[in-house]
């Protein structure tokens, strides 16, 4: 087994820009295309600044691996971090949970995606982590059926049944990985928490069972931005702050992650073809968990750091 290390890098270029989006652009279309450009970029650097670059490139000359993971691409911690003195930053985190993870090992996944953004622009910590649990996804229509407890009742609670295919889990397994986030903002690395997608009802069960309150609510409005009015005077009362976002509910599935690696046309052919067609790794790739990260310049107003980093385990 082999854990599986994919990096973006800095998506904003060579200078900071005011972030636009599509509206109808989905942050998996971000993270997939990101790092195939990354990804191409360390394969040219290796084809056009060695000597003796071999005709056939293995993913071994711009892939770097230890004891226990694989680079993808290679990654120079030492060159990246952030212009400005940490005070002039808002850095927002957002980590999505993958299915068919066990909640047990959140706790690490927690700390490996942290401690990942932290190297990455060189500071001790981060302003807010958004957590994003895996099958729930907003959806104003349904506001009123925001119940995790039974059968229809409680797909209905994420908008899962239509959107992402995948069941809500149940609020004691978001409490439990919700305690292992409160131990890193103990520990001074995250100054505020975040939830993704929660509506009323199911912020009401949450809240009363934890002791770092979240402090923001993202969803996921598709209708025009119109936030029920249960949800805003609920927040507003619970001093939650209510942001929007456009992010896929399941954003690196195997089939998609599998693509990216493979031998395909858009694939970086770190993974074996089916007929073992190139010296690639052979298994199972797993899906763990992605993490996003964003640093704005308070006074500017603008994002100088943007990036993705997503772990995966290859099983034998």
């Amino acid at each position: 087994m082999i854990k599986l290390i994919l990096s973006t890098s800095n998506i904003m270029g060579g200078a900071p820009s005011v972030l636009r989006r599509s509206p109808v652009e989905k942050s998996n279309t971000e993270l997939t295309s990101a790092l195939r450009a990354n990804f191409s970029a360390h394969q040219h650097e290796v084809i056009t600044t060695s000597p003796h670059a071999p005709a056939v490139l293995s993913f071994r000359h711009w892939t770097q691996q230890d004891s226990s993971c694989l680079y993808i691409p290679a990654i120079d911690f030492d060159a990246s971090g952030l212009a400005e003195e940490r005070p002039a930053y808002d850095i927002t985190v957002k980590l999505f949970y993958l299915p068919n993870v066990p909640v047990a090992q959140r706790c690490a996944h927690a700390r490996e995606a942290i401690d990942l953004v932290l190297k990455e622009l060189h500071v001790s910590s981060i302003d807010l982590l958004i957590v994003s649990f895996p099958g729930v996804a907003f959806d104003a229509d349904d506001e009123d059926w925001d119940s995790d407890e039974g059968g229809d009742e409680g797909i209905r609670a994420g908008g899962s049944g239509r959107e992402s295919g995948l069941g809500v889990e149940d609020v004691d397994s978001m409490i439990e990985t919700w305690h292992a986030l409160e131990q890193l903002h103990d520990e001074g690395l995250i100054a505020k928490l975040g939830l993704s997608e929660f509506g009323t009802q199911r912020l009401q069960r949450f809240l009363s069972r934890t002791r770092v309150r979240p402090s923001v609510d993202q969803i996921n409005v598709r209708d025009c931005c119109v936030v029920p009015k249960p949800l805003i005077l609920y927040a507003k009362q619970e001093g939650i702050e209510l942001l929007t976002h456009n992010d896929c509910t399941n954003i690196l599935p195997p089939g998609t992650l599998r693509e990216l690696l493979g031998t395909g046309e858009k694939g970086a052919s770190v993974l074996a073809g089916p007929n073992d067609s190139c010296h690639g790794l052979k298994g199972d790739v797993i899906p763990e968990w992605v993490v996003k990260y964003t640093a704005v310049v308070k006074d500017r107003g603008v994002v100088e750091n943007k990036g993705y980093f997503a772990v995966a385990e290859l099983r034998n």
